[in-house]
């Protein structure tokens, strides 16, 4: 919170809040062409020159620094971060630990492979985030597990991480313990059980048209595909599901990523270590070692470094924590600037009618939660203010209001290369034997633009406007 929550006076007037947005995304369009992707820490650079440009535009430079300060310490930016590490450290443990080559081995053996591993990855992502409430939890168990073993059993590798990214969308919008679905419920004053139930008719239908879309290009997929025989594995690894299955069960029954994953971690580090498929500890490995360690101590004296899974699962996140911090700070800096409640306005003002508050709301949210590149503060900063006022004037039901935030919130914040969602699932393939970028994982993340075709041609025939409504 802002000091007397002082308002951020820019040259220019309230628009000028937006700079640190407009700066990141042109900067990311010429990063972009100049480099031909966006991976690794390209967008540090951006987010960062961001928030130095915008600062020759505030009057009052002390303020100014205390905006950003309190946009990247605040709960709301470091709730995720610890999140993401936690999340990173579990997912790695489970890599290292060979789960993905049992997993592979015995879909093969299943006769589970190609497009196929595909679907059941979408769903069982979407089952996952549903039951958990966590997109990004989410994407870590997929891409950590499902992504390798599927590369093995000559699935597409574009399509299988933009599929678990589907499903962590999906989740991200239907689960009842998903931060945007109490957002955008407790925003409108209805219950969640209601609003879940009321929405299950949009994500459904997002979903059938996902895997259609899966199975379609899957199948027309030209390039070169693995003929999969028999993958040999080591049955221990199988072992792996038991602290994957708890740590689930921990997820749904408590809602919260951080006690799972602390949990999680503990039981894989326990299980790998007695099933023998990682070390306790390696002082001085020799070259040949085949296996790794939860810590490992290498060299001597002053050139002695220590790494292994848990620094290696931390480290995994740094790309995606430190360009949450820098958007922290440049949302901090619209808001105390009061750039969004100008483009509230101004969006208000051109609602006329249902139709045309709807597509408004649908708009403020979208365009939020791509430059944000997150949904909950885009769902918070669009719901009480302007859409509960907004839908309240035009007879639009309060349940279809949240409706519309939350599934609109869930698309573009999952698809665009810049943000931390395709960011966070690109670092999980650069140690793997396929790696992507942005701009291939993209395309592919169908049940985000599946969404937002359902809810425009949903606004357009004013399905679920009366929701709820005697």
């Amino acid at each position: 919170m802002l000091t007397n929550n002082k308002k951020l006076e820019f040259y220019g007037g309230e628009w000028m809040s937006f700079i640190p947005f407009i700066v990141f995304i042109v900067l990311i369009v010429m990063t972009t062409f100049v480099a031909g992707s966006i991976s690794n820490g390209a967008l540090w650079i951006p987010a960062f020159m961001a928030l130095i440009a915008a600062f020759f535009f505030a009057k009052d430079k002390k303020l100014y620094s205390e905006v950003i300060i309190n946009g990247m310490a605040s709960k709301e930016a470091i709730i995720p971060v610890v999140c993401w590490i936690f999340a990173g450290v579990f997912s790695r443990i489970l890599r290292e630990s060979g789960l993905a080559s049992g997993i592979a081995g015995m879909s093969a053996s299943f006769g589970i492979r190609g497009t196929f591993f595909i679907v059941v990855s979408f769903i069982s992502s979407a089952v996952f985030a549903t039951a958990s409430g966590t997109g990004f939890g989410t994407i870590a168990a997929g891409m950590g597990v499902l992504y390798p073993a599927g590369i093995a059993l000559g699935a597409h590798p574009a399509l299988l991480a933009g599929s678990i990214v589907s499903g962590a969308a999906f989740g991200d919008n239907l689960a009842p313990v998903s931060d945007t679905t109490i957002c955008s419920a407790t925003s409108q004053g209805v219950d969640v059980p209601g609003v879940v139930k009321s929405r299950l008719k949009y994500a459904l239908t997002a979903a059938i048209i996902t895997l259609v879309g899966i199975i379609v290009y899957g199948m027309s997929y030209s390039g070169e595909v693995a003929s999969v025989g028999t993958i040999e594995y080591n049955s221990m690894t199988l072992c792996m599901l038991i602290p994957v299955a708890i740590t689930i069960w921990v997820a749904i029954k408590s809602g919260d990523i951080i006690i799972a994953t602390t949990i999680g971690t503990v039981l894989a580090s326990i299980t790998a270590v007695m099933c023998g498929l990682i070390d306790f500890i390696q002082i001085d490995p020799a070259q040949d070692v085949t296996k790794n360690a939860l810590f490992r101590v290498v060299g001597s004296g002053l050139d002695r470094t220590v790494d292994g899974v848990i620094y290696t699962g931390i480290n995994s996140m740094i790309q995606v924590v430190m360009l949450a911090i820098l958007l922290f700070g440049s949302i901090a800096i619209m808001r105390a600037g009061h750039g969004d409640v100008k483009l509230l306005e101004s969006l208000g003002k051109i609602a006329r009618g249902p139709k045309g508050a709807e597509y408004s709301i649908m708009l403020m949210t979208s365009f939020l939660s791509a430059i944000m590149g997150l949904n909950a503060p885009a769902i918070l900063a669009v719901g009480a203010s302007f859409a509960k006022p907004l839908s309240r004037k035009h007879g639009i039901s309060p349940y279809r209001t949240a409706n519309l935030l939350d599934a609109t919130s869930c698309t573009l914040v999952y698809s665009l290369p810049w943000t931390p969602a395709i960011i966070y699932t690109i670092g999980f393939t650069r140690d793997s034997i396929h790696p992507l970028t942005a701009m291939e994982v993209t395309p592919f993340v169908f049940y985000a633009f599946a969404m937002l075709a359902v809810m425009i041609v949903s606004v357009a025939l004013g399905v679920g406007r009366k929701d709820n409504m005697k």
